[in-house]
């Protein structure tokens, strides 16, 4: 048996409406067209005192592809897909630049310490 808030409360059912409009090409005046002719179910949500609509990521896309198709919609996922995987990949470069820096010093350290102990 499904509960009716089930979906709301699953891990990446759920975007917000500037996610929306950053992935999926939809303008504001559209997610609110579409709230108002009862195609989309939102939850209001604040952060840090800022207003925003959580929706359900199913409902988007369909409104997405009936609004501009199917094609453009895939367009803009690989989009938005490719800025997180770039995001990712600057952060492993800053991630493996601090941990080589970090091996490069405890090499150093260690040289210096078989030197003293060579010394003895």
């Amino acid at each position: 048996m499904a509960y009716p808030n089930d979906e709301w409360q699953r891990k990446g059912a759920t975007l917000g409406d500037k996610t929306a409009r950053q992935e999926f090409g939809l303008t504001q005046d559209e997610i609110y067209d579409a709230i108002d002719a009862g195609t989309l179910q939102y939850r209001e949500a604040t952060m840090r005192g800022n207003p925003w609509l959580r929706l359900l990521r199913r409902e988007v896309e369909a409104l997405a592809r009936t609004s501009h198709g199917d094609q453009n919609v895939n367009e803009w996922q690989a989009r938005a897909e490719l800025g997180r995987v770039n995001r990712e990949i600057r952060r492993l470069r800053t991630e493996l630049a601090a941990l080589e820096e970090r091996r490069s010093k405890l090499s150093s350290d260690l040289g210096e310490w078989a030197a003293l102990e060579t010394d003895r």
